[in-house]
């Protein structure tokens, strides 16, 4: 099954060649970011997982860390830094993101996501 993705994507300053990104529900986050404050920030975001990549917005995505949280936005709670990333970010839809990207054995390294949308599977990680 394929689902309609969108990002909002961060960028620290235009010399990083890191992205923080965040998943959102794309009508939600156009309402909120036109002034709907009133709604929940828990239905605009899909998680409040934070997520990194290094080469770029077509890159492999990894979860940022405490560390790099507090030394981009200041702090790793994440109701803070979704509200600065999402008020300060760009919001860019995705081509696609299949569910069987999801589907492999966590416990066999770290959690990555290819938005890429290539139709490539697992990188192997």
């Amino acid at each position: 099954m394929v689902k309609a993705l969108t990002k909002v994507i961060f960028k620290p300053d235009s010399q990083s060649t890191e992205e923080y990104i965040m998943i959102v529900n794309g009508q939600e986050y156009k309402k909120w970011k036109e002034g709907g404050n009133s709604i929940p920030l828990t239905e605009v975001v899909d998680s409040f997982k934070i997520f990194v990549s290094a080469q770029g917005k077509q890159g492999h995505l990894g979860e940022a860390s405490k560390q790099q949280l507090e030394n981009i936005f200041g702090s790793s709670k994440d109701i803070v830094v979704a509200e600065k990333l999402l008020k300060e970010g760009v919001a860019q839809n995705a081509d696609r993101l299949d569910d069987d990207h999801l589907l492999k054995n966590l416990s066999h390294g770290d959690f990555r996501m290819d938005t890429r949308g290539s139709g490539a599977r697992t990188s192997g990680a």
